[in-house]
């Protein structure tokens, strides 16, 4: 129960139905077609253990048009017993053709006698975990719905009249009658539906809400640059002009600095946009207000390419910069955190590191954290309360390569500012995207001689494959972290691959990198491979993000059916940073899942990071899109994002009343939905 997060009253009458099932009605044995579930009652004739094969319980049943066999593969000796000859059972499963006749493999079983009530209402199929069965959690369910305290709070003005209220609604949907339209129940159309993610909607736009108004109170060191100051120079010596979308969003970010309240902004872009050099003059203002600033990312990989891109424009002005990760000596940490607490770094990068608590800033006025999603929330958290005075809070600049949807962003992000920058720098290809079968790798491999031969470099990234398939896994190897809990991962994909291509590519320099190399080994492969010494890296993932080399023009991933939608995108994106048309091949293993042909189709249609923001959004759904898994709580469990727009305008008026009218009621609603995970929302 604690596994699903089944701890209130509340929490059980909302874990709602995955499916349900008929048992309102009987039906002949006649009027069954094979392959049709269905619902009969009989008596039975004859029990008995065979062996064909392996141990089975052999049950003939006859009703009044037919005789069928009911087969059970596990059982107990008691169940051969109880159902004897003479007793009467009520049976319900698939009917299909057997060698012996009709049969129903597995049905569920109930004695009855003849005048025993059918159900009243369709019976609810619950999700549920390993060790809990349906019976238990229907009566647990039942219970919950009973005592949880449903009465409606929101005023009956601010509802449809056609809605039914919040405990008809769940009673409905825990318990519909067999001549509800299925199809209703099925697409959540049903007015009872609308109810529920209507209610849903409203408690996040409240809470989203509330955590602005929130802000609006907290008080946020005043930054502001002065004249010729670190920003203009900054300026002055990058060896490229900003693009107007770059100019608008440094606008934007300067304006919120100037502000005594925290600035709580999403700077958004696609893969290539040019969102570091925002962040630097971002972190220029706060430096020249006096104040620090930390950068955090979420590899190491990604957290150096930032640290050398910052060094070389701000070193030579005459700023600090702090270097920390946990792949660092003791020694050198020790110095980069007290030069941190002593005010001495004016900028601090690195990845979790930052958030450790033996870090401890002297006057931190500002936090970027690049690829935001990748983060869970505890984390980011944990970097706004980095400011030791109890009066302020640093102002909040968050980066995401992974552009949000608008629906998204009215209803998960509704208390953020969004900055975006829609314009590619100039210069910059387009990548063409070839969707291969793995057949068709010798192809892909001749394709690789040629770019070599030209003088161009590749990419070959290949996806961490363990027995357990454990996303959470990849997702450490992927941010350089190693778990001892875990069995170790297999490397043999990665490592046979390079081998494989290094045989293959006889003379060519071909190198490997992934998550488990020394920091050291893995900075010497990657500078080898910037300084075109080796022309094909064979890599996993941690070259996802942050990996800046112009000269690449082909990427390849292998497997690419297990990798995501915006982690395809991404790796995508390690090309085409010249001025050389670039090309992507996604490499693919027969057979595809739906969401893995899905995926790849998109790939293929599309390199708007927009579009394929929207489409990754109606695969994996807004929890896994927007880094909420890691906080254990799901954004939205029954509205959906895609279909709901008009419920979620109506939600965000609404909020808007309750919290100027009726605030008591808001806030009774937010606890009632969301418990003690509003905290959450916030970050």
């Amino acid at each position: 129960m604690e596994r699903l997060g089944l701890r209130r009253d509340i929490d059980l009458a909302l874990h709602l139905p995955l499916r349900y099932e008929d048992e309102t009605r009987l039906v002949r044995l006649d009027e069954v077609r094979d392959g049709e579930t269905a619902q009969i009652e009989g008596v039975v004739r004859d029990s008995r253990v065979e062996m064909r094969g392996r141990r089975q319980l052999l049950v003939r049943m006859q009703d009044e048009s037919g005789e069928v066999l009911l087969r059970f593969l596990n059982f107990y000796g008691s169940q051969q017993k109880s159902w004897g000859p003479g007793v009467r059972l009520r049976v319900r499963g698939e009917i299909r053709h057997g060698f012996f006749g009709r049969e129903m493999v597995h049905p569920q079983v109930r004695i009855v006698k003849p005048d025993t009530p059918l159900a009243s209402s369709l019976t609810p199929v619950y999700p549920t975990s390993a060790g809990l069965p349906q019976t238990y959690l229907r009566k647990a369910v039942a219970a919950g719905l009973a005592r949880a305290p449903l009465d409606d709070i929101i005023p009956a003005r601010l509802l449809p009249t056609q809605w039914p209220s919040l405990r008809e609604a769940l009673h409905f949907l825990h318990h519909p009658s067999a001549s509800v339209s299925l199809a209703a129940l099925e697409d959540h159309s049903h007015p009872a539906w609308q109810r529920l993610k209507f209610e849903e909607l409203l408690a996040q736009q409240v809470s989203q809400m509330q955590a602005r108004a929130e802000r609006a109170h907290l008080k946020a060191p005043v930054l502001k640059a002065g004249p010729q100051g670190l920003p203009d120079r900054l300026l002055a010596v990058l060896p490229f002009q900003l693009t107007q979308a770059q100019q608008r969003v440094v606008a934007e970010i300067t304006a919120d600095l100037t502000l005594p309240q925290p600035m709580h902004r999403l700077l958004q872009g696609d893969v290539g946009s040019g969102k570091t050099v925002v962040a630097a003059l971002a972190a220029a203002v706060a430096m020249d207000a006096g104040w620090q600033c930390a950068l955090m990312a979420p590899t190491e990989i990604l957290a150096e390419q930032h640290f050398r891109k910052l060094v070389g424009w701000l070193e030579p002005l005459g700023v600090k910069v702090a270097w920390l990760t946990g792949s660092l000596k003791a020694k050198a940490k020790r110095e980069q955190i007290a030069a941190v607490a002593s005010g001495e770094a004016q900028l601090v990068v690195g990845t979790h590191a930052v958030i450790q608590d033996q870090v401890e800033f002297a006057k931190l006025g500002l936090a970027l954290i690049d690829e935001q999603h990748r983060f869970g929330v505890a984390q980011r958290l944990q970097l706004r309360r980095k400011l030791e005075s109890s009066e302020l809070e640093p102002h909040l600049l968050m980066m995401s390569a992974t552009p949000i949807p608008r629906t998204l962003a009215m209803t998960c992000l509704a208390d953020l500012e969004v900055s975006t920058i829609d314009e590619l720098p100039p210069g910059r290809t387009p990548i063409v995207t070839r969707v291969f079968a793995d057949s068709r790798r010798e192809e892909v491999i001749a394709r690789i001689r040629d770019e070599v031969a030209k003088g161009r470099q590749i990419y070959w990234v290949c996806p961490l494959i363990d027995e357990t398939e454990d996303s959470d896994q990849q997702a450490d190897e992927a941010a350089g972290r190693v778990s001892n809990q875990r069995p170790p991962l297999d490397l043999s994909n990665v490592t046979q691959t390079h081998q494989d291509l290094s045989e293959a590519l006889p003379g060519v320099g071909v190198g490997l990198l992934h998550g488990r190399l020394p920091a050291a080994d893995k900075a010497d492969v990657m500078s080898r491979f910037s300084s075109g010494e080796l022309s094909v890296l064979v890599a996993t993932t941690v070259i996802e993000v942050g990996v800046d080399v112009p000269n690449a023009s082909l990427m390849v991933i292998e497997h690419a059916e297990r990798f995501g939608l915006s982690q395809l995108h991404q790796l995508r994106g390690r090309v085409g940073r010249g001025s050389v048309a670039s090309v992507c091949v996604l490499l693919y293993s027969s057979p595809l899942s739906d969401s893995g042909k899905q995926r790849l189709k998109a790939m293929a249609e599309t390199t708007d990071g927009f579009e394929i923001a929207r489409r990754d959004l109606e695969i994996r759904g807004p929890g896994e899109f927007m880094g909420a898994r890691q906080s254990g709580s799901a954004l939205l469990r029954f509205a959906d994002l895609n279909e709901d727009q008009g419920l979620v305008n109506r939600a965000r008026q609404v909020a808007e009343v309750l919290l100027r009218e009726h605030p008591r009621v808001a806030q009774r609603h937010v606890i009632r939905w969301l418990g003690d995970k509003t905290e959450y929302l916030k970050a």
